[in-house]
């Protein structure tokens, strides 16, 4: 199957967008809608909030559906909003994914159940019974570094049938595997890892789910447009010039050193919540040099 007949259900360019913290912990709300709005001006199609990198294990259900409310009400209908609303319970998850919807997202991204490392029958049976339960479409999100257990081809290939499971956000780092399922069942797949965007594309990828676009969204863009303008070389070009920011943002947790890039930008990345810690003087000097390297114009 071709990529070009794979639709693009959420657009080609998301961020997992950062959720900023004042000192005390405290939510910082107009940050929120900052943030929103710089990544609507910078290519991007939709915005992912309530993920890894918004901190979401330290969120509680409230702050979540907040975030919602506030992040829409910044973008209006320029960019989707989709929400992270799953949990390692799948009763919660379910309760989760309809107040996402009655607080206005557009789609729910779902991790696979984290910890308790089910089988493969339980994810599968996690995954429909929350896709039964809303009418949001519906984007898994496979990344077993975290989560402990993968999402096996054949489970995905499963998933890829329920009407409202609607794409894969893939950070399996494991390209071989992704190509079958690809090419098995034309399920739109989103690369979950900003070094294998280019690479993922080459195998049907249709678009990211990244962090990097916090500070190169526009790049980014417009490597997605090379790439289906049919202009491989250019799209290779773009992926070598931001090496140094792929590579300097994960030097710790991609959090942390996307809310310091942030703030070198003079953009309201603000602070973490523990466990998270705030980036030491030492990696904001090493992450100013990678930003650099990669073109990012810093304050």
């Amino acid at each position: 199957m071709s990529t070009g007949q794979i639709q693009a259900p959420f657009g080609r360019m998301i961020t997992a967008m950062v959720t900023p913290f004042d000192k005390e912990g405290a939510i910082d709300w107009d940050g929120v809608a900052t943030l929103a709005n710089h990544l609507a001006d910078h290519g991007h199609d939709a915005i992912a909030v309530n993920g890894t990198t918004g901190e979401a294990p330290t969120t509680k259900t409230s702050e979540k559906l907040e975030i919602i409310r506030v992040v829409k009400a910044a973008v209006g209908d320029r960019v989707k909003v989709l929400t992270g609303a799953g949990d390692n319970e799948t009763s919660y998850t379910v309760d989760q994914a309809k107040r996402c919807a009655e607080v206005g997202a557009d789609g729910l991204l779902i991790v696979t159940p984290y910890y308790n490392k089910p089988p493969q029958a339980g994810i599968e049976a996690h995954f429909k019974a929350v896709a039964a339960a809303t009418d949001l479409p519906i984007m898994m999100y496979d990344i077993p570094g975290r989560t402990g257990v993968e999402i096996e081809q054949d489970t995905i290939c499963r998933l890829a049938e329920v009407k409202n499971i609607v794409a894969l956000k893939d950070a399996k780092g494991n390209p071989a595997s992704t190509s079958w399922v690809i090419a098995r069942t034309g399920l739109p797949v989103y690369s979950g890892d900003d070094i294998l965007n280019l690479p993922l594309l080459s195998i049907g990828a249709v678009g990211f789910v990244s962090v990097c676009g916090h500070t190169v969204g526009n790049e980014l863009r417009e490597m997605l447009d090379a790439w289906f303008a049919g202009n491989a070389a250019r799209a290779l070009e773009i992926h070598q010039k931001l090496l140094p920011v792929f590579t300097g943002t994960f030097r710790t947790q991609g959090a942390i050193l996307t809310k310091a890039a942030l703030s070198m930008m003079g953009l309201p990345g603000g602070y973490t919540r523990l466990p998270l810690v705030d980036a030491t003087e030492a990696q904001i000097a090493q992450l100013r040099k990678d930003l650099q390297q990669g073109g990012v114009v810093l304050n």
